[in-house]
């Protein structure tokens, strides 16, 4: 006869198994204190992110009720989601960053939240949006890629450079 307090093979393998599926649980799940993201993260090592994120827009929330401005006065224009598009996870501070929207010239524009900064941004010489912007933090940083007018379907690709 086994003892309450000694555990069976059975019990045990049933211990094992679930302490298998929670640890694909939390390999597939953002980590703590990470948004959700509509397009997924990505993190910026050696200067750049691996690959360009990919997403699309089509989103009807204005997205000056997320920010009005940035701290450089440019105000935040276009319509996304009301979740960002992606999360940029910064491990070490930045001097400055570039986010380069490629939608094949459609009418784009960006806004980045994160570290206690708003930076927005349009197409200032071309449709497609392009951010500069200097002095970030290590952190997480939510991304919207947005475009001009309400619910227009736009896929884009999105590239972010950076340097220390």
């Amino acid at each position: 006869m086994v003892s309450p307090r000694q555990p069976t093979v059975k019990s045990l393998r049933y211990a094992y198994a679930l302490l298998c599926g929670l640890g694909v649980v939390g390999l597939i799940s953002p980590a703590v204190g990470q948004s959700a993201a509509n397009f997924g993260s990505a993190t910026l090592r050696n200067g750049s992110v691996a690959r360009p994120l990919q997403g699309h827009t089509q989103g009807t929330t204005p997205l000056s009720t997320i920010a009005r401005q940035d701290a450089q006065g440019n105000h935040c224009i276009g319509y996304g989601e009301s979740e960002p598009d992606h999360i940029l996870i910064l491990p070490q501070a930045l001097s400055r960053i570039t986010l380069s929207v490629n939608s094949g010239g459609q009418d784009t524009t960006l806004l980045v939240r994160g570290g206690g900064q708003v930076f927005c941004a349009d197409d200032s010489n071309n449709a497609d949006a392009r951010l500069q912007a200097q002095n970030w933090g290590p952190g997480e940083y939510q991304v919207w890629v947005g475009s001009f007018d309400p619910g227009v379907r736009y896929d884009y690709q999105l590239g972010v450079q950076g340097s220390p």
